[in-house]
């Protein structure tokens, strides 16, 4: 059972990962962007921001699957810290440009501060892994380091959410409020239980 939820994982990871390919094959209104004011898809900051989101997002969630799993770690540790590296960059650019794009979620405030408050949790989580690796301190790297991708899986969740959210209340702009705050805690629940049966939990 744990490798097949395995396998589930990094199968969503990487077709969610290559999700910012459709924006080289879609037109823009009929994506995301479509969903946005002209007065935001105006400023150029935001779109800056959006587009480093969804590229170095993609990227982490593409390779981050990757990085657990004890076999594949002790077996290669040289390709294990190249992609950690990478991970970190990625993440670093994404959850800085996510607590930007937070500011003008669509749904308001309840929203905004969801988005928002996942960008900094991603943030912190992601540094807090690489604060822990330069220490020494594998337990505790590792136990940031699942937290960090659960929230990088937070761009998985929310396209689960949504639609089943959807379909069932008829009602989109509700539906997405909530999935500002669903696409995310779970995650973070689930996390900390994994990291509790490992028994590196605090």
């Amino acid at each position: 059972m744990k490798r097949f939820l395995f396998v589930i994982l990094s199968i969503f990871a990487l077709l969610i990962g290559a999700y910012p390919l459709i924006y080289v094959f879609v037109e823009h209104k009929n994506t995301f962007l479509g969903s946005k004011s002209l007065e935001v898809l105006q400023n150029l900051i935001w779109k800056i921001a959006f587009f480093a989101h969804i590229i170095f997002g993609g990227i982490s969630l593409f390779i981050g699957w990757r990085q657990f799993g004890s076999q594949f770690r002790n077996k290669y540790l040289k390709t294990h810290r190249v992609i950690g590296k990478l991970y970190v960059a990625a993440v670093l650019i994404s959850s800085v440009s996510a607590i930007y794009m937070g500011v003008y979620a669509n749904g308001g405030i309840v929203s905004c501060v969801g988005f928002v408050c996942l960008g900094i949790i991603w943030l912190i989580t992601t540094l807090a892994a690489v604060v822990y690796i330069t220490k020494g301190n594998i337990v505790k790297h590792q136990q940031f380091m699942v937290y960090s991708y659960a929230c990088t899986f937070a761009a998985v969740t929310l396209r689960i959410w949504f639609p089943i959210l959807k379909s069932i209340t008829q009602d989109p702009d509700n539906s997405y409020i909530a999935v500002a705050w669903l696409c995310w805690l779970p995650n973070l629940l689930v996390a900390y239980l994994i990291n509790k049966k490992n028994g590196v939990a605090n």
